[in-house]
């Protein structure tokens, strides 16, 4: 790649260092994304975080589990040409970025809208008799409908008041209908009661109604108005569940695993390939049980993960450069230490083993109150090589 001006470099290198934390943010994101449309399925989650397609051609239908793509890492030429100034292919990985997370926050506003239309109507079938839908309870059977003189009221009697309600209803006002109330339903505090009555004396029997502890509830059945609600309550249902329907097709696991000891080293350039993988009629079925969002939220999270890997690569490379100058002569290697308490020890080493590439840097890890020169880094942020942190816990 060209490497153009140490002044660029430098300015490239901070420009990096805010497109590293974007880009890990933005996948965290997508990845929290993806618990939350497979609500019902969280089991399945990590099987749905791939680094799907970021091999080489005849490999790129491989479904690829993070820790194998991040230790199989290639640069992809075709996406990202290295003839190109680095300049341009940081612009392209920003652009690519910046347009997922456009349309990330789109998406999951759309389905958030859904969620919450959902979430308000179920919340009308989940309240007390005084406050629930009844669209769900009542039937056109409970009313006396087309009448000019009659209507049917509903009325909320406590459950200590059923027989009091039982010898008193008919007497509450002139023009009841005698034998015309029944019981619709009932919660823990009281049931639903069918009236009929003459529609001119409505006020007084309320009223009287009142005065007995009796409440009115105001309801008049609309059947299109009913018929309305909960067809939009099925349709909000499936729409939310279609938005994730999981896959059926799983996960292969590979054999390639960290081998049982304190560290693994990877040199970058030309490893071994990844043995996972999956046949045509496999890939063939890939995505056909899945919904719109989570397909999007899977290819999408590989795309914006892939460079996301792209940019700590470049990030190595800047910082090779400005740390050891040119002609580039040095390795990147992925280091996994096999527990996290072994993260201490390891670092001991290594600050022992390159200690000599920078003895201020050295000497301010041993000392903390040793300041490097020029650079606005805690000390303990700095060694004396260049060491960048992949964190694959997307979901803690």
């Amino acid at each position: 790649m060209e490497v153009g001006t140490l002044d660029s470099l430098v300015g490239l290198s901070d420009e990096l260092g805010k497109l590293d934390t974007f880009a890990e943010s933005l996948i965290k994101k997508m990845a929290q994304s993806v618990v939350e449309v497979m609500e019902d399925a969280k089991g399945k989650v990590p099987e749905n975080l791939l680094a799907n397609g970021g091999l080489k051609e005849k490999m790129k239908y491989l479904k690829i589990d993070l820790p194998s793509f991040v230790t199989h890492f290639e640069w992809d030429m075709a996406k990202y040409p290295a003839k190109q100034p680095l300049v341009s292919v940081v612009d392209t990985l920003a652009k690519q970025l910046a347009q997922i997370e456009t349309d990330l926050k789109s998406r999951t506003a759309a389905y958030n809208t859904l969620k919450t239309n959902l979430e308000n109507l179920e919340k009308k079938s989940m309240g007390n008799l005084f406050t629930r839908t009844l669209s769900d309870i009542v039937s056109k059977e409970d009313f006396v409908l087309g009448s000019e003189y009659l209507i049917t009221l509903l009325v909320i009697v406590p459950k200590p008041s059923y027989a009091q309600w039982q010898k008193t209803y008919e007497s509450l006002s002139d023009m009841v209908v005698p034998r015309s109330t029944k019981l619709i339903a009932e919660d823990n505090e009281g049931g639903l009661f069918t009236v009929t009555l003459f529609r001119k004396v409505i006020e007084d029997f309320k009223t009287k109604a009142r005065e007995n502890k009796f409440t009115v509830r105001e309801f008049y059945y609309d059947e299109k108005e009913i018929k309305r609600e909960r067809e939009e309550m099925s349709r909000l249902l499936s729409d939310k569940k279609q938005q994730y329907q999981t896959s059926c097709v799983a996960l292969k696991k590979g054999s390639s695993t960290f081998p049982d000891h304190k560290v693994k080293v990877t040199p970058l350039g030309n490893p071994a390939r990844p043995a996972a993988g999956q046949t045509d009629r496999e890939r063939e079925s890939e995505g056909e049980g899945e919904g719109p969002l989570l397909r999007w939220l899977k290819v999408n999270f590989s795309e914006a993960f892939i460079a996301w890997i792209h940019i700590k690569a470049l990030r190595v490379f800047v910082e090779s450069v400005l740390r050891y100058g040119l002609p580039v002569n040095f390795q990147a290697v992925l280091l996994q230490p096999h527990k996290k308490s072994s993260t201490k020890r390891l670092r001991e080493v290594l600050n022992s083993v390159f200690r000599h590439l920078d003895q201020v840097a050295a000497a301010s890890i041993l000392d903390a109150s040793v300041e490097i020169p020029g650079l606005q880094l805690n000390n303990q942020d700095y060694f004396p090589y260049v060491y960048f942190h992949i964190d694959l816990s997307l979901l803690d």
